[in-house]
């Protein structure tokens, strides 16, 4: 679908997930807005858009701070002249048994993941409103909105929590226009997730290779990751649906992992 004149803010886009996303919106004429923690990489996310023919502005971006998240998106917008679509990825991840789960490592969870997807969505919606085009926001979910896995209890809760974020913005941006979505993928082959095979390997007790076969893809129909590819390619027909025949739902990519 064609994005062509409109403006797309992707939060955690300088690698991974994030950078795939906007890099396939800007690949389909949106002109994208590299929001991260780290601008110099989100410098050369967009450098290198641009290089490609592409529109595309890197704001330094913390989610988990109202001010940073607000300066950000009034940057954006006053530079880029509109806001058409957020997809809020932004997203760490932190494995322990939950009796030994740090509460400071809970309450981090929950900020980036909520936090942020409350503040972006808050900042973002009123200029999709002013605007008077809607505009289309994409939660960056997991399988993990759905199921449950061990050793994941605050990223399980956020990725829930994601689906009734998303379904409330659905009912109240329904009338001007604002769609939302939420984007649900299996294990990705990203640098977040080759962190968590050692890991969840030591807590489980198993191999590494045992952590990938038997924990990430058993489920799966085909032993396969799900690529960034799938995902970005998800993400930007929900980005360019035109109407609010798809609001309020979410879409699992996960080689068969999760069916709903």
């Amino acid at each position: 679908m064609s994005l062509n004149n409109r403006v797309a803010l992707v939060t955690g886009a300088a690698s991974g997930i994030g950078e795939q996303c906007a890099r396939k919106l800007a690949s389909l004429g949106a002109a994208v807005v590299i929001a991260d923690l780290n601008l110099e990489s989100a410098q050369k996310v967009a450098s290198s858009i641009v290089a490609a023919g592409g529109k595309a502005l890197a704001v330094a971006m913390d989610v988990t701070s109202e001010e940073a998240v607000n300066s950000g998106i009034e940057r954006a917008v006053q530079e880029l002249g509109s806001l058409d679509v957020l997809v809020s990825n932004a997203g760490i991840q932190i494995v322990a048994p939950i009796e030994d789960y740090a509460f400071s490592d809970w309450k981090k969870m929950l900020a980036i993941h909520l936090d942020g997807a409350f503040l972006t969505t808050k900042a973002a919606i009123k200029h999709m409103y002013a605007g008077g085009k809607g505009g289309s926001i994409v939660y960056m979910g997991s399988v993990h909105s759905h199921e449950a896995s061990k050793l994941k209890s605050a990223y399980v809760t956020a990725k829930h929590g994601l689906l009734g974020l998303a379904r409330v913005v659905a009912k109240e941006g329904g009338s001007r226009g604002v769609r939302a979505n939420v984007v649900c993928p299996g294990f990705v082959r990203t640098p977040l997730v080759d962190k968590q095979i050692p890991e969840q390997a030591k807590a489980l007790g198993i191999s590494e290779a045992e952590v990938v076969k038997n924990v990430m893809l058993r489920e799966t129909v085909d032993g396969e990751f799900t690529t960034v590819e799938d995902v970005a390619n998800t993400v930007a027909f929900l980005a360019g649906f035109e109407s609010n025949a798809l609001t309020g739902q979410s879409i699992i990519v996960s080689h068969g992992w999760a069916m709903q």
